[in-house]
Order: C-alpha cells, then structure tokens, then sequence
C-alpha cells in the first residue's frame, strides 16, 4: 500500500500537468531543451505566461533550468516525466470500451 505522503505528491504532480498548455510546453521539451523565448514562439502564449507555467513545472520538480550567461534553456528533470506524458497521452487516445463507474 502506498503511504498518504506518497498519493499527496502524487495528486500535486497531475495537478501541476492539468492545463493543456503545461502538456504542450512539457511535450515541446521532450524533444530539446528550450528557452522561453523559443517556447512563447512555439505555443503561441505570453512570456509571462510561459514563465508561469515553467516555475509550477519546475517548482514539481518536472523541468531544469540551465543558465548560460543571459539565456537559460529548459529541459525535462528526467526521461520519467518524458515516460508520463507519453503514456497519458497514448491512454487517452485510446478509445473508451463502454463506460465505467467507481
């Protein structure tokens, strides 16, 4: 069984990964580190918005920052986080086999 601790910080970590924009920027950087700037370009939101996004990310401990000078470039923290997003996605892209109640 796994202890309270473990399912608080677990429910915190898919609330982090409950906004399509966070899946989005989390997806971008499964494929490169990126910076802002190349983020705010790709998905079309505000910098401060983008900014936002990246400190829940990295406050859940699911993105690194890597500062070199005047940029710093975002990555995800380990292939695990990579692992979750692409297992979710697939999970819902499956289709529904009739429909289930607790």
């Amino acid at each position: 069984m796994t202890d309270e601790q473990t399912l608080i910080r677990t429910a915190e970590l898919f609330k982090a990964l409950s906004t399509p924009s966070r899946l989005r920027i989390l997806c971008l950087l499964s494929n490169r580190p990126s910076s802002v700037s190349t983020l705010v370009e790709a998905t079309r939101l505000s910098q401060p918005l983008v900014s936002q996004h990246l400190k829940t990310l990295r406050g859940n401990n699911l993105v690194t920052v890597t500062r070199t000078g005047r940029e710093a470039l975002y990555a995800l923290a380990d292939d695990h986080v990579a692992h979750v997003i692409r297992d979710t996605i697939a999970h819902s892209r499956e289709p529904h086999h009739g429909s289930q109640s607790d």
